[in-house]
């Protein structure tokens, strides 16, 4: 059997929460669409115009109660919908300023002490991707199987914040299309680089608390912390989750 699309997530603001999708448009040299379309600056942050590191923002890494969160967003009305098990359901028009401090109100709550709180959403025009290029992050179901047979429990998906989950490869083998092109349905992409991973991938995402050590799993089982792969958008088109992916020829 050949590799195929097994799952699609985004993440409407960056380290908020997560959206499955059935299907999404690739565009080139853009990341999946309304995918870290904003992001949530802290009283600490030095902004410039676009793009930004993450360092400005609030996120997961620091705050584990974030990764508990689950989004939605309606892109027709322009509605964010917000949950997570220890806050009512949020829904938010994210582009006002009413929808600005209704987000920042519900998500004061969940941050942690001690930490530079949250003082407005931000967008850029473009994804606040963790790279400076806008990316899509391209993981693999077997490698998530390996890694989760090593510590000893099902590790899950959502605690990797991927965009687009991938079954057929052999574990790793998504590290060998570095510099590579890929095709997924009618989009092709270019591997860039390895994703290195951070305290986030710590939290189980269902409760917001630490529960494994995975960075340690990964130094002491592979020599490295990585997991997953960044690319990029070279030729659009429809994905849809059952599609047929593999190394382009």
């Amino acid at each position: 059997m050949g590799w195929r699309l097994a799952h699609i997530f985004r993440h409407p603001v960056k380290a908020h929460g997560r959206e499955a999708l059935d299907r999404g448009t690739l565009v080139p040299g853009r990341c999946l669409p309304f995918d870290r379309h904003w992001a949530v600056a802290h009283e600490a942050a030095t902004l410039m115009p676009g793009w930004n590191p993450c360092m400005n923002f609030t996120r997961g890494a620091k705050t584990p109660t974030l990764q508990a969160i689950r989004s939605a967003y309606d892109e027709g009305a322009g509605v964010l919908t917000l949950t997570h098990p220890d806050r009512p359901e949020l829904r938010v028009a994210p582009d006002t300023a009413q929808g600005q401090a209704d987000f920042l109100n519900w998500v004061a709550p969940l941050m942690a002490g001690g930490r530079a709180q949250p003082v407005r959403l931000v967008s850029a025009g473009r994804g606040m991707t963790d790279t400076d290029f806008e990316s899509v992050s391209i993981l693999n179901l077997a490698t998530l199987r390996a890694l989760s047979d090593r510590v000893g429990v099902d590790l899950g998906m959502d605690r990797w914040r991927g965009n687009l989950w991938l079954d057929g490869p052999e574990a790793w083998e998504e590290f060998d299309l570095v510099g590579q092109e890929l095709h997924i349905g009618a989009a092709r992409l270019r591997v860039v680089e390895r994703i290195g991973r951070c305290r986030a991938t710590m939290v189980d995402c269902a409760t917001g608390r630490i529960d494994h050590d995975t960075l340690d799993a990964l130094e002491t089982g592979y020599g490295h912390t990585d997991f997953g792969v960044y690319a990029q958008v070279i030729a659009g088109g429809e994905i849809v989750t059952g599609d047929a992916a593999g190394r382009a020829t």
